[in-house]
Order: C-alpha cells, then structure tokens, then sequence
C-alpha cells in the first residue's frame, strides 16, 4: 500500500466504517496503480475534498472515495462531467450508478481494475 503523505487523508481514511475503509482503500490502489500506466499522468495529488479523499491529476477531474447512502463505498467523479455517461455506455448494466456521480459498491470483490481502472484513467486526463 502507498504511505499517506497528508496526515489529514490517513484521519479521513481511519474514521469509515471497516468496511468501508476496505473498499476505499482497494480504491485508492486502483487509483495509484491506474496513474502509474499513463504517461500523460506525472503526478496525482492526494487530498480531502468534502471530506473526502480526493485525487487530482494536473489535466483531470477529480476523484473522490467514501461512504455512500446506498452503498458500502463508492468512486465519485465530478457529476457535471459525462464520464459516467461514457463508463455506463462503455460496461452497459455492469455497476449500480448513482445519477451522474458515482459507482456504487457493497464488497470489494466488485472492483474490477480493468473496467474501475478504465474510469478512473479517463477521469485523470479528462482535460487531455
């Protein structure tokens, strides 16, 4: 796991829920691991954002990870853009999706890398 490097962000992370914490966790990962593979990506910011964790790329949306009222966790992207609109047409009926904003999660088990990574690679360089 990639160290913390905002004391305030390792905070936000141990206040969810263990369940909850666990998927954001896996989520954060995912989010990492995806900006490592994209050379357009030299760096993503780590921070809280509506207290929640929040990764930034210089040319891309932001990200966020957290609890969720209908689900365990969820990856929540600017809902003003059409990036869940692209990601539902591109895995049609794949994910439960909340409006504009977010993929919904109930276990970890229901991240999938490439289908998540590929949401969260256009997320980082929306603005490319």
């Amino acid at each position: 796991m990639k160290p913390f490097e905002n004391p305030l962000v390792a905070s936000a992370f141990e206040a969810l829920p263990p369940q909850t914490r666990a998927g954001a966790l896996a989520l954060r990962e995912l989010v990492f691991d995806t900006a490592a593979s994209l050379p357009a990506v030299r760096t993503v910011r780590e921070e809280l954002r509506w207290g929640q964790p929040a990764y930034l790329a210089p040319k891309g949306s932001t990200i966020r990870l957290g609890a969720h009222k209908s689900a365990s966790f969820a990856l929540f992207v600017h809902c003003q853009s059409r990036l869940i609109s692209d990601f539902t047409s591109a895995f049609p009926g794949e994910d439960r999706i909340d409006g504009t904003r977010a993929v919904l999660f109930d276990d970890t088990a229901q991240i999938d890398p490439t289908r998540h990574g590929w949401l969260i690679a256009r997320a980082l360089t929306y603005h490319l």
